[in-house]
């Protein structure tokens, strides 16, 4: 029988701030380009939350039925570790995603009932990361999809919802949170490597290789960084405030690219999570804050 800690590790909490940042990066532009809608910023974290959580649950049911979990590395796992049934992770997930369908329903019906459309996609996505005969997970395309739905269609989105418009200073943020989102990925497939090339799992690590992937990550957080200066160009030079992000960043860089023969591998890694995902968090406030303050002024 799991325990609520069991569940809240299994919940992956150490991902949860790609779920806040791009929240907060498109309020913040909502508030730069008209005002900003609170309640539905609100309900538009409750629905980033719940799908962040809904994917972690349903990444620990599919790989723990397919085996893919028997010989990890990472933070521990609920089906893989026997902690918890199959069917009561598949039922957590499920019930994440009730959660996320309601706070969802309610935007589309205050703001436009395409954006139904646009959830239901986020959901199959969602399930089919890892789910289905045919993840797309399993296939290297894990960071395109993460760019996609935790940075392009969240803040854009969170954005709409509260501006009825769609902003090129969006995109331009989007693409900062995206590249983020992609790194903390990058770093999860990067600690998994071999287990994940002995289960047959083909992720964008197994494919590129150890050494590439480490060089992958700096590049993501350098176009982070580029899009600093877009959101700045485009809005209030203030924004160049969150450049600092790399300041946050200098440790999980270090750990991830420094080292040469001993470079971190394995759970060694698991801090880096983490450390990326709080950078994120920290480029979503930097570049957030000055968009209130000059928006609202």
């Amino acid at each position: 029988m799991a325990t609520p800690s069991d569940w809240l590790a299994g919940a992956r909490p150490r991902t949860l701030p790609a779920a806040v940042a791009p929240v907060l990066a498109g309020t913040a532009v909502a508030a730069y380009v008209d005002e900003p809608v609170w309640w539905k910023a609100a309900l538009a974290l409750v629905v980033s939350l719940a799908l962040q959580v809904a994917v972690n649950y349903a990444n620990d049911y599919s790989d723990g039925i397919r085996g893919t979990d028997d010989l990890r590395v990472g933070p521990m796992r609920l089906v893989g570790s026997g902690a918890a049934s199959p069917a009561a992770v598949r039922t957590a997930a499920i019930l994440a995603v009730v959660v996320a369908a309601v706070a969802g329903l309610v935007l589309a019906a205050t703001t436009a009932w395409w954006l139904a459309v646009v959830g239901l996609v986020c959901v199959l996505a969602a399930w089919f990361y890892t789910g289905g005969p045919k993840p797309y997970g399993y296939l290297g395309l894990g960071e395109l999809m993460v760019f996609v739905f935790f940075g392009l269609v969240a803040v854009i989105g969170t954005t709409y919802v509260q501006t009825k418009s769609f902003e090129l200073l969006a995109l331009y943020a989007a693409i900062g949170i995206g590249a983020l989102a992609c790194a903390i990925l990058v770093v999860n497939n990067l600690r998994d490597i071999p287990t994940d090339t002995d289960a047959g799992k083909r992720t964008l690590a197994v494919v590129l290789g150890d050494e590439r992937t480490r060089y992958f990550y700096a590049l993501l957080v350098g176009a982070a960084a580029v899009a600093v200066v877009a959101v700045a160009a485009a809005s209030t030079w203030w924004c160049l405030l969150g450049l600092l992000f790399l300041v946050r960043m200098v440790a999980p860089l270090r750990t991830v690219i420094g080292g040469g023969e001993h470079r971190v591998t394995g759970p060694a890694l698991i801090p880096v999570l983490q450390q990326t995902g709080v950078g994120q968090l920290v480029w979503a406030v930097l570049v957030g804050v000055p968009l209130l303050i000059v928006g609202s002024s």
